[in-house]
């Protein structure tokens, strides 16, 4: 039985095959160094890119952005793999070390003028609007606005790929945890003696923007629904191939001329693909069976996906 097959993100994923050769040998060291980044890279490339037409960008400026996108962790190059790749927490000591990414690819791609415009996409994409990112903890006024979208794309597929996601499914709850990333925080100043004020303190990251990669989950989701449809599709043909091999074995069994069961027979071997037999068709055909019924519940708890993603507050 085949498997269907698709894409996490939907195959008009944005792929700039026309890159600088400058930034497509940075990228081809780097998957050298650690292939799992590299993926990411062109993951978050594909979100900004997207996410950068549903903010109705221009398209210099979605270019722009998704070529920072491209070289944002290119710091990862001199990160050590026992730290880049380790499986469990970083240690204190550990995460400063990785945090240095940001200025390191920040210097590689400044000292280079083929680089020099993508520069502050290595550095401030970590940096969050109420000024708890790193490396320099700046506020909103002073993130690029190319770095906010960076950010909401960066954070959604590091919460994809730590999660192992391989279906849209329960993909609301990766949702849920960015929203908490963009709501505003409440809290008092005192001003004077027994006078406070209430103001809002910024969320880590734009609300906006999030809105927007809900919309691109959303249309990710139709995509693989629409996969998993033709993948149905494909089953049910199946299934009726089989069911056609089951009428004619009840026909030659109790056929009672050798011509009538030899045309059966003939008709069955026609019908037969690799690796079926008479003795095992039956089998196969419930397994068939089996399939598109699991394969209609996956499509209707995706459908359900998308109703709570529409109703999800940012």
């Amino acid at each position: 039985m085949i498997k269907e097959t698709y894409d996490f993100y939907s195959p008009f994923n944005f792929k700039l095959y026309n890159l600088n050769p400058k930034i497509q040998y940075q990228l081809d060291l780097l998957a050298s160094h650690d292939l799992i980044t590299r993926k990411h890279s062109e993951n978050v490339a594909n979100l900004v890119y997207r996410l950068c037409e549903y903010l109705h960008c221009n398209y210099k400026f979605t270019l722009y952005c998704t070529c920072c996108a491209y070289l944002h962790d290119i710091g990862k190059l001199f990160i050590p793999l026992e730290i880049l790749t380790k499986p469990g927490k970083l240690t204190e000591e550990e995460f400063e070390i990785m945090k240095n990414h940001t200025k390191l690819g920040y210097d590689l791609c400044y000292k280079d003028l083929a680089l020099r415009p993508y520069a502050d996409g290595a550095l401030y994409h970590h940096e969050a609007l109420n000024g708890s990112g790193y490396p320099n903890g700046v506020t909103k006024k002073d993130i690029p606005y190319m770095a906010q979208i960076l950010r909401v794309a960066d954070e959604y597929d590091a919460l994809v790929s730590k999660r192992h996601y391989k279906t849209h499914v329960n993909i609301s709850q990766t949702l849920k945890i960015l929203i908490k990333e963009a709501q505003s925080e409440e809290y008092t100043k005192s001003i004077a003696l027994d006078q406070l004020s209430n103001d809002s303190k910024l969320g880590k990251i734009n609300p906006k923007i999030l809105k927007k990669l809900f919309k691109v989950v959303i249309d990710d989701t139709m995509y693989e629904i629409a996969c998993i449809k033709e993948y149905v599709s494909h089953l049910l043909n199946e299934v009726e191939r089989l069911k056609l091999i089951d009428k004619f074995n009840e026909k030659m069994l109790l056929a009672k001329k050798d011509k009538k069961k030899e045309y059966y027979l003939n008709g069955i071997k026609v019908l037969l693909k690799k690796g079926e037999t008479l003795e095992n068709y039956e089998k196969i055909l419930e397994e068939y069976k089996d399939a598109v019924e699991s394969k209609k519940f996956m499509i209707n708890k995706l459908y359900d996906e998308i109703s709570i993603i529409k109703k999800l507050k940012v």
